[in-house]
């Protein structure tokens, strides 16, 4: 009853990240699924550098499935060359990911950070509520 194994303070932010989520426009879920990737690949870092690799390769799955299933899905690829060029970029930071894993490879985790970061950046600076004010 009382020797639950749940980290309260875990749990008080996975709400708020909840809570994020259901109260975000579109232009906030993408952010934070830059941020989710991000973090996920910077986790995956910390557990390379110190021998963990199953816990690394979860947190790289994650961050591709994010990838792959979030920020590359959300593209609508109607408006053209743009979308396309992402997608593919996309594909190349799964590539890079699926790479760093097999060869526990930081220099490939920090690439894909730079250009999450980039990208994370420039779809920050279009964000609509800032362009209102």
């Amino acid at each position: 009853m009382f020797g639950s194994h749940t980290n309260p303070a875990r749990e008080y932010a996975q709400l708020g990240r909840e809570s994020d989520i259901v109260t975000a426009s579109p232009h906030r879920l993408i952010v934070l699924l830059f941020e989710g990737a991000e973090t996920a690949i910077n986790v995956a870092k910390v557990h390379a550098e110190h021998g963990r690799i199953a816990e690394r390769g979860t947190s790289i799955s994650k961050a591709i499935d994010i990838i792959n299933n979030g920020l590359k899905v959300s593209l609508d690829m109607r408006q053209g060359e743009l979308a396309v060029r992402l997608a593919s970029l996309y594909d190349y930071m799964v590539a890079r990911l699926l790479y760093a894993n097999m060869k526990n490879d930081l220099d490939a985790m920090q690439e894909v950070l730079k250009l999450l970061g980039e990208i994370h950046e420039a779809w920050n600076q279009i964000d609509p509520d800032k362009q209102k004010k």
